[in-house]
């Protein structure tokens, strides 16, 4: 694996210790409670991580099939436990691991197809595009620090929000701040 990728996974991969220790420190029902009407819970943003790094990580680059319901990431409101979410992730997270196994040097440069579901494109763009024209494109390497970036952001967003659901002294980043 380049070390790019490595670089990518280990920061990742430290993100998903601190969402699971973040799950650990709630039950079920705090992981599906938002905070404000306006706002995901941890759930929510579980899902949607585990989506958004199937679709870029497994999909685009490892030209698997493209499975995701991205509305339902954030509509969803219970009904699956901690267990399975931290399964979820870490599930996701393997798949990744394997398709960023091939990817080599040449390859970051590389473009790939990023396809979205038409409700979501439209969802998300606020437009009305027409079938077939619901995709991007992107550099792998771009694709990856994307991805990386986004996991990073919404992990702190759930740390935050388990702290503020259950107060703890515990510190789930591993870094006394």
């Amino acid at each position: 694996m380049i070390e790019l990728i490595q670089y990518v996974i280990e920061d990742m991969n430290k993100q998903l210790e601190r969402i699971e220790k973040s799950l650990n420190l709630l039950n079920d029902e705090l992981v599906w409670t938002k905070t404000k009407d306006s706002m995901n819970s941890i759930g929510n943003l579980c899902l949607h991580l585990a989506g958004n790094e199937y679709q870029n990580l497994v999909s685009a680059i490892g030209n698997r099939p493209f499975i995701r319901e991205r509305t339902r990431e954030f509509t969803t409101d219970g009904g699956i436990t901690k267990e399975e979410l931290i399964s979820l992730l870490r599930t996701t997270r393997l798949q990744s691991e394997e398709a960023l196994a091939a990817v080599s040097m040449d390859d970051l440069s590389r473009e790939v197809i990023i396809r979205y579901e038409q409700e979501d494109w439209n969802r998300m763009y606020r437009s009305a595009a027409g079938a077939g024209e619901t995709y991007e494109t992107r550099t792998i390497g771009r694709l990856l620090v994307q991805v990386s970036a986004h996991y990073g952001y919404h992990a702190g967003q759930i740390v935050l929000l388990a702290k503020m659901l259950q107060d703890t002294d515990e510190h789930v980043s591993g870094q006394y701040h």
